[in-house]
């Protein structure tokens, strides 16, 4: 569980971030939709202690902590929490098989182990990410993306952040990144956050959808089967 309270973050005279209150619940997946400077990578950085707030506070409680732990106080929450927000999460001047024996290194995996949950990943990867002899500085920016978002999940952690995961995706690959998140979540129990242009994938995927504007959360949809379509179409103009 992710508790917001009372956070702020000013840039200026520009309000990224106002929120008074917000729980996310666990295994929630929470779409975070806006249009351009709403706040949706703010709030991320936020969350992830990349950026300091100017009040306020976040906490996560994670099965089996004895308390909740905020991460501009402590570095605990690391390691159950998974992201990717851009290319500087990313090691460029190794390859990807290199990258990720670094992460199996660091997190305590076997090379076993890792080349096992690299599998898991084969159909997305579509033989673009592997055996290629290629630094990840040399991919296309697809590719990038989906070692940032194998990255993520690599770990199996409770909590994914993923900001714009869609992006430069081809379509094939943004069909069989939908249903690899959901099966994750369903599979591990795990809450996921992801930030999204495009409505569509957003409501596909997400059980509930936060509409920011100008750093606040105006709207906190469910959204089974869809149900949020009809409000975010007549917010974003389409009807």
């Amino acid at each position: 569980m992710i508790t917001i309270s009372n956070l702020k973050k000013q840039f200026g005279e520009t309000c990224a971030c106002d929120i008074p209150s917000f729980t996310i619940n666990d295994g929630d997946i929470l779409g975070l939709v806006g249009n351009n400077g709403a706040g949706k990578t703010t709030l991320f950085r936020l969350l992830l202690d990349l950026l300091q707030a100017d009040a306020g506070s976040v906490e996560y409680v994670f099965d089996g902590s004895p308390s909740a732990i905020n991460p501009a106080e402590s570095e605990a929450w690391k390691e159950h929490v998974g992201a990717y927000i851009d290319e500087g999460f990313l090691i460029d001047f190794l390859t990807p098989e290199e990258y990720f024996s670094f992460l199996g290194k660091v997190s305590g995996i076997s090379q076993q182990e890792v080349d096992e949950r690299l599998q898991h990943f084969e159909r997305f990867a579509n033989g673009e990410i592997f055996g290629k002899k290629k630094l990840i500085r040399d991919l296309s920016a697809g590719n990038k993306m989906k070692v940032g978002i194998i990255s993520a999940l690599f770990r199996h952690p409770k909590t994914v952040i993923l900001d714009e995961p869609f992006n430069f995706l081809d379509p094939t690959s943004q069909l069989v990144l939908k249903p690899l998140l959901k099966d994750y979540a369903q599979e591990t129990g795990a809450t996921i956050l992801i930030s999204s242009h495009n409505l569509q994938h957003t409501v596909d995927i997400s059980s509930r959808i936060a509409l920011l504007e100008h750093g606040v959360i105006i709207r906190d949809l469910p959204n089974s089967e869809g149900s949020a379509t009809q409000e975010l179409q007549e917010y974003f103009g389409a009807e």
